[in-house]
């Protein structure tokens, strides 16, 4: 806590603003954003890369929030404050920061698959930049921040040489998004089944509880959205990335419009139709990765040909 009262010591309105804003590129929306937009404009095996990297350092990130159980910071320490505009986005458990582990994953991952320098930095600079936007807001404490560093550089390195080799082979690809499969199952199956200490059924923590189901939830059909989404383009779809640069704005702008209004418009319909259970948010997921990852490469084929024809 020392750390988070000199961070304290130091707040003003213009560094509020800027960490508040640097924060965002630690949400989930800036993740898939960036992710799609490598899918379907630069490389589909480094999209999957960065899309796996992101996703298993959730469920990692999940499962320590649900056995660590750790406060957040105002909650350890009473007299101490937060920027109030991070409130929101800081529900659940702190341990370890999930904005801080999803910022490594993807601009390390991206510095990690890229040769240009100055690219490789300005990723990493951002990355560090997320992560001490935690605590500047003081909704995490250096040990949050610290262990997620750790935990996304790991998967980082790690998965690169996996996904190296299946770029070369579907058999090491189709095992590799199995596996995720799999893992997001067996997540799923402890948090809605291990049963936890009474405290994490009270009516004060079980919102956190919920969240990890919600998450898990939510994983499991991101999982199955990806791997249905590899088979077809390697059996039958062999959509092209490439295209004029106009083109690949049209594309980028028009699928992430497409991938938004599919994840809002079926919320409710499939809510009522699975009772307001949470395994609506698995099929909806499922169905986002579907349109992300077969349906809107479909058109880019007439894509690429628009932009030969000027």
């Amino acid at each position: 806590m020392t750390f988070l009262y000199f961070l304290e010591g130091l707040r003003n309105h213009v560094l509020d603003a800027f960490f508040s804003f640097v924060t965002l590129f630690g949400e989930e929306t800036i993740f898939m954003a960036v992710g799609m937009i490598v899918f379907w404009c630069v490389n589909k095996y480094k999209g999957y890369y960065l899309l796996c990297v992101g996703f298993l350092g959730t469920v990692l990130n999940q499962f320590l929030k649900i056995v660590c159980r750790v406060p957040r910071p105002w909650v350890k320490d009473p007299n101490f404050t937060i920027v109030e505009s991070a409130r929101e986005a800081a529900s659940g458990y702190s341990f370890p920061s999930g904005h801080t582990q999803t910022a490594v994953g993807l601009y390390g991952g991206i510095a990690r698959v890229n040769k240009n320098t100055a690219l490789r930095v300005g990723m990493l600079v951002l990355a560090a930049l997320v992560a001490l936007s935690r605590m500047y807001l003081g909704v995490h404490t250096p040990a949050d921040v610290l262990t997620s560093v750790g935990i996304g550089a790991l998967l980082v390195f790690v998965m690169h040489p996996i996904f190296r080799k299946a770029e070369k082979s579907p058999c090491v690809m189709v095992a590799v998004l199995a596996s995720f499969v799999a893992l997001m199952i067996a997540y799923l199956c402890f948090v809605c089944l291990f049963p936890f200490p009474a405290e994490v059924y009270s009516a004060d923590a079980v919102h956190n509880l919920q969240s990890a189901q919600k998450n898990g939830f939510t994983l499991l059909g991101c999982a199955v959205g990806l791997l249905l989404a590899y088979v077809v383009d390697d059996k039958w779809l062999h959509f092209d990335i490439k295209a004029v640069w106009w083109v690949q704005i049209i594309k980028t702008v028009g699928g992430i419009l497409l991938v938004l209004a599919t994840k809002e418009l079926l919320r409710a319909p499939l809510d009522a139709l699975f009772g307001g259970h949470l395994a609506a948010r698995s099929v909806r997921y499922f169905l986002i990765v579907v349109v992300g990852g077969i349906l809107w490469p479909m058109t880019f084929k007439f894509f690429s040909k628009l932009g030969k024809k000027q």
